[in-house]
C-alpha cells in the first residue's frame, strides 16, 4: 500500500477544533475497549506540528 502524505495549514482555532474532535474519538474508542493507537499518532502530529515559514506574495 502507498502511504499518501497530506500537509495541512490551519489556524489556531481550526487546530483546537481538530484536537477536540480527536480527543472525543479517542475517548469513544477507549470506552468501547478498542485500540487508540492510530488516534494517538495523529494527536501527536497535530499537537506539535513542524513550524514552517510561508511566504505571502
Amino acid at each position: 500500500m502507498f502511504n499518501k502524505k497530506i500537509q495541512m495549514y490551519m489556524s489556531d482555532s481550526e487546530q483546537s477544533i481538530l484536537l477536540a474532535a480527536l480527543i472525543d474519538m479517542k475517548n469513544n474508542l477507549h470506552a468501547q475497549g478498542r485500540y487508540t493507537d492510530c488516534v494517538d499518532e495523529i494527536l501527536l502530529k497535530v499537537i506539535e506540528p513542524k513550524k514552517r515559514k510561508v511566504k505571502i506574495a
